[in-house]
């Protein structure tokens, strides 16, 4: 087997593993290897493959179900920048690049003049939430506000990941990626994804 022809192996293995369980990309791919008894130095995919696999795999076992459940993501994430307008929110990760499922969270980047103006925020309205350190798009460390809320469509609850940036970070946040794609969306560009309701019956 080809070390290419491997890799797409892996990617499908891992697919599943993002839309079925909700895996992050990191985690699914690592299990993979695992899934198919392979060395743990494997070369794995890198996430762009595994994104076309995602999509691929929507595509053949979601397609049903999928585009009501990224809607209803994508109107929670909206909630979710309106409420933190203040702190110029942006949509990013897959509610945003449009491979999110039920199991999928939302993740929202803020760009703050003050980086503790978002946390005190969260605390006037009473939001519960936990604070933690993640790798950020910059390469550095940034704190995440993670908690979870109610998505009513779906009848779940999900984890919804505010990561504060500060402002000078949103100079470089726009430039395309590897695919030409814009990499986040704000409040304006969110609620143009979202589909537009039309009055029947009349």
């Amino acid at each position: 087997m080809t070390p290419n022809t491997l890799k797409s192996e892996i990617a499908a293995t891992a697919a599943a593993l993002v839309v079925e369980e909700g895996l992050e990309y990191g985690p699914a791919k690592r299990r993979a290897v695992k899934q198919m008894a392979l060395p743990a130095r494997t070369e794995l995919p890198d996430n762009d493959a595994l994104e076309d696999a995602v999509r691929d795999y929507i595509e053949l076992f979601c397609a049903d179900t999928q585009p009501m459940e990224l809607a209803a993501l994508r109107e929670l994430a909206l909630v979710w920048m309106q409420r933190m307008a203040a702190f110029r929110p942006y949509l990013t990760g897959a509610v945003w690049h449009g491979t999110a499922t039920r199991l999928s969270d939302i993740y929202i980047q803020l760009f703050c003049d003050d980086p503790k103006s978002a946390e005190i925020a969260l605390i006037e309205h009473n939001v519960d939430y936990e604070p933690r350190t993640v790798k950020g798009f910059t390469g550095g460390d940034v704190e995440a506000l993670s908690l979870s809320s109610l998505c009513k469509p779906l009848n779940e609850t999900v984890g919804v990941h505010l990561m504060v940036y500060d402002h000078d970070d949103l100079r470089g946040a726009l430039r395309p990626d590897a695919k030409g794609r814009t990499p986040r969306g704000d409040i304006a560009a969110v609620q143009k994804l979202l589909p537009v309701l039309t009055e029947t019956g009349k």
